[in-house]
């Protein structure tokens, strides 16, 4: 009797659904080449790509560019542009040269009283900065728009790169220099 009671006790056997196989891993692709990547609106040429770090900080509003030209109301809204705008090592070169020459002439002018040559430490400046944007980086100049911002920034980013703190810059805003 006691068998007896240990199988009325007992549980009726639940059949399972057999289990599905685990999910294979998805094998990585071997090139780049291999992945299809979604299809995105395009941005004008003057835009620049963005890292993946500062897409999140700087949304993109449906492209692959975050940098669109808007209104700037602070310079340190501003800057982060101001350098997108530069991100050609050439460019920010001939810039460096540039108003390191204005500099130059400036302090000249001011040291022997030839005050004419202000007039060409200022044309320096702004020609080989517009060279630059025009046949290397291949856009406009920001100080089209943005006279008194962009020539502070100019500065500003001659400093930098004076100091080697260029390239921080950049990572700091997820800008890919080229």
């Amino acid at each position: 009797m006691a068998k007896a009671k240990k199988k009325a006790t007992r549980k009726p056997a639940v059949k399972r659904a057999k289990s599905k196989p685990k999910a294979q891993a998805k094998k990585k692709p071997k090139s780049r080449t291999a992945v299809k990547k979604p299809a995105t609106k395009s941005a004008p040429r003057s835009e620049g790509r963005v890292s993946a770090a500062a897409s999140s900080k700087f949304p993109t509003a449906g492209y692959t560019y975050a940098w669109q030209r808007e209104k700037y109301e602070t310079l340190k809204a501003f800057w982060p542009f101001y350098l997108h705008e530069h991100s050609r090592a050439t460019n920010r070169l001939l810039h460096f040269v540039g108003s390191t020459l204005g500099l130059v002439l400036a302090a000249v002018a001011l040291g022997t009283g030839t005050y004419i040559l202000l007039i060409g430490a200022l044309v320096s400046g702004y020609a080989f900065a517009w060279f630059g944007h025009f046949f290397i980086e291949k856009n406009r100049p920001a100080t089209f728009n943005y006279p008194l911002k962009s020539f502070i920034s100019d500065w500003r980013m001659w400093y930098t790169m004076l100091t080697g703190k260029i390239s921080a810059e950049f990572r700091k805003y997820g800008i890919t220099s080229r």
